[in-house]
């Protein structure tokens, strides 16, 4: 079982940058597959970024170019570098595993198996 602590976000004005972290703990997230979601008031969780066995990284079409998932192994730490920012992205920010083998949905986060209680990004002017 593995816990998941993000930490990074904040309020920035349009066009600036954060780095969100999402620390695990209990297990090594090279073993999972590991995603960024984003909730925004009023609306549905969507999936932000996902990087799969084997460090390739995806992101959505909303945020490509802008946004970069990492993962630091030996930090036990999963990163999105968020850049260019749009009151858009304002939303509560979420980290998720899913555990090999296990299905899960990396657009909805639907089935992924452990989450962590997210981190806010305010970009407003």
């Amino acid at each position: 079982q593995v816990q998941l602590v993000e930490s990074g976000g904040g309020s920035v004005q349009p066009g600036g940058s954060l780095r969100l972290s999402c620390t695990a703990s209990g297990d090594s997230i090279r073993t999972y597959s590991m995603g960024w979601f984003r909730q925004a008031p009023g609306k549905e969780r969507e999936g932000v970024a996902s990087i799969f066995d084997g460090g390739r990284p995806t992101s959505a079409d909303s945020v490509k170019g802008r946004f970069t998932i990492s993962m630091d192994v030996p930090k036990n730490t999963l990163y999105l570098q968020m850049n260019s920012l749009k009151p858009e992205d304002t939303g509560v920010y979420y980290c998720a595993a899913l555990r090999s083998g296990h299905g899960g949905s990396f657009r909805t986060g639907e089935g992924m198996d452990y989450w962590g209680r997210g981190t806010l990004v305010t970009v407003s002017s």
